[in-house]
């Protein structure tokens, strides 16, 4: 395994241990949101989660939060799964409440992820994980997400480090 594959593991399962977490860009029309996936895959597998979109009021049938800010007892980690223009706004967000740990969504497709935002995460101190998805890890994953992450490996379709 490479330092590059372990250091990712290592990210992965330091998020993953959170047991409060929101994750950002949820609809309330779940159809084809990855957003919606992750959510409801950490929900399912135990996880206490909340959805976050200023323009909804419930997503998969549970209530969703404007803000970050809004969550009743805040979270210890958030999955960014908007347009990567809203992530720098979101890291800075986590920044302010203290919130430590920042997954930006990335499957097949653009996904998520803004560099810049991840300097700015990395540069507070913040866990950053840019690229990737949590269901491709242990206590989480699918076959399919384990089958994506074995192609994504090698072509270098995850993130270099966290």
């Amino acid at each position: 395994m490479s330092s590059r594959t372990a250091a990712l593991d290592e990210a992965a399962t330091r998020f993953l241990a959170a047991r409060r977490i929101a994750v950002t860009g949820v609809s309330h029309a779940p159809q084809g949101h990855g957003s919606n996936a992750v959510y409801t895959r950490l929900r399912d597998r135990g996880w206490t989660v909340f959805a976050v979109n200023p323009n909804a009021q419930t997503v998969e049938g549970d209530p969703c939060y404007a803000d970050l800010g809004d969550i009743p007892g805040g979270v210890e980690a958030v999955v960014v799964g908007t347009s990567p223009e809203r992530a720098e706004a979101t890291v800075r967000r986590c920044i302010e409440l203290g919130i430590g740990m920042v997954w930006m969504h990335r499957g097949l497709g653009a996904g998520s992820v803004d560099e810049e935002a991840a300097r700015i995460g990395r540069e507070a101190g913040l866990l950053v994980v840019a690229g990737g998805c949590p269901l491709m890890f242990d206590g989480c994953s699918d076959l399919g997400h384990r089958v994506m992450r074995r192609m994504l490996r090698p072509t270098g379709g995850l993130p270099a480090h966290a």
